[in-house]
């Protein structure tokens, strides 16, 4: 699962970006950074694996990652294939949620701006990205609806469903409204909206680049990006890209120095990472032993084998049974034993659904 950043040129997207790589790099014991120019692998920020670790002794913690793509700056008219919108669309296709990044603050003479004083406009921004995106929607619909509609004759109801998609979808979209939100009872016509992978329909987490005066995103544009936000039922996160930055390069002594100065508990980057990966319907489940703390990645709703096949294939092939507890009755409780004797640790088969901060031991057979 991946996550895009996108947003138009110079609202300070590709800044986040190197930033979020660039603090993760800094992180101990996992190689996180950049895997190509475009794509980096960041640490999830993660208070509860410092929980286990008080109480269980291990050499090393390694927390959630989340990989990241940093997606070309879209223009007026990339749907059409200007510009570098051929490519834009194609990486965004390609990932499972969309980061929009959206300018919050006016021409600081900042080199990274381009924009004229006062003309700054977090919701025509926005609207200009959201109306590529269900352009090339459309057009990608009207190129598919006639074949549809034949192939639909044939009476194969995959062949059918198919059509009834595209002719529900068509006119949303020539409305100029993004296909988010459209859903069918139909399990086979879910099965052809997902596969007609349509970019105006992922889920969108709107980041607030705001100036170094309002870091907590409560001034005049950044709070007309919330009162959309809440209006389409989406979460924002307010980020000043220059202090994270900033922040990224500095280590750990520096950096709590300058956030105490800032009246901040943690950088902003933090609460994205947190943000995007709940966006991306992702929760993290525990292991913990003297060799290592590691927290897991598994989507909401996956079952204790599927939890286990993310360590090692083999591990949900020979699933057996899962010993199970939660970060807080560790907190509570301080020890494994103490858990066992309270009767917190439990014993969990196939049919167990994975919980957010579960703890597990795994048996199996293969």
């Amino acid at each position: 699962m991946e996550a895009g950043i996108v947003g138009l040129p110079n609202v300070g997207k590709s800044t986040l970006f190197n930033a979020l790589t660039k603090a993760g790099a800094l992180a101990a014991n996992y190689p996180f950074a950049t895997i190509e120019p475009n794509i980096g692998v960041v640490p999830i920020p993660d208070p509860r694996l410092e929980i286990i670790r008080r109480h269980i002794q291990s050499q090393k913690i390694v927390p959630a990652a989340l990989r990241l793509v940093d997606i070309a700056g879209i223009v007026r008219g990339a749907s059409t294939g200007e510009g570098l919108g051929n490519k834009f669309l194609s990486h965004i296709r390609e990932v499972d949620a969309i980061l929009h990044v959206v300018r919050c603050f006016e021409n600081t003479g900042g080199e990274d701006i381009t924009h004229v004083e006062g003309s700054v406009d977090p919701i025509r921004d926005i609207e200009t990205i959201e109306m590529e995106l269900i352009l090339a929607d459309l057009q990608s619909v009207e190129g598919s609806i006639g074949k549809a509609e034949r192939a639909a004759k044939s009476g194969e109801r995959e062949s059918i469903a198919r059509h009834e998609v595209l002719k529900k979808i068509y006119p949303i979209l020539a409305e100029g409204k993004p296909a988010l939100g459209i859903s069918f009872e139909d399990a086979e016509q879910q099965k052809a909206l997902k596969s007609l992978g349509m970019i105006s329909a992922k889920k969108v987490l709107y980041v607030a680049n705001v100036d170094d005066t309002d870091l907590h995103g409560r001034g005049p544009l950044a709070v007309k990006v919330r009162e959309r936000a809440a209006r389409e039922g989406m979460q924002v996160v307010p980020v000043c890209a220059k202090i994270e930055s900033e922040l990224a390069e500095l280590n750990e002594a520096d950096q709590k120095e300058l956030l105490e100065s800032l009246g901040m508990a943690e950088p902003a980057l933090a609460s994205l990472a947190r943000a995007a990966y709940k966006l991306l319907g992702l929760q993290s489940y525990y292991t913990a032993g003297p060799k290592e703390i590691r927290a897991w990645t598994v989507p909401v709703g996956a079952s204790a084998p599927q939890a286990a096949g993310v360590i090692h294939t083999d591990f949900e092939r020979g699933f057996i049974r899962a010993e199970v507890y939660s970060v807080s009755d560790l907190e509570e409780l301080k020890t494994e034993k103490a858990i066992k004797d309270a009767g917190r640790m439990r014993i969990e088969g196939k049919g167990y659904t994975m919980h957010d901060a579960d703890v597990c031991h795994f048996l199996f057979n293969v």
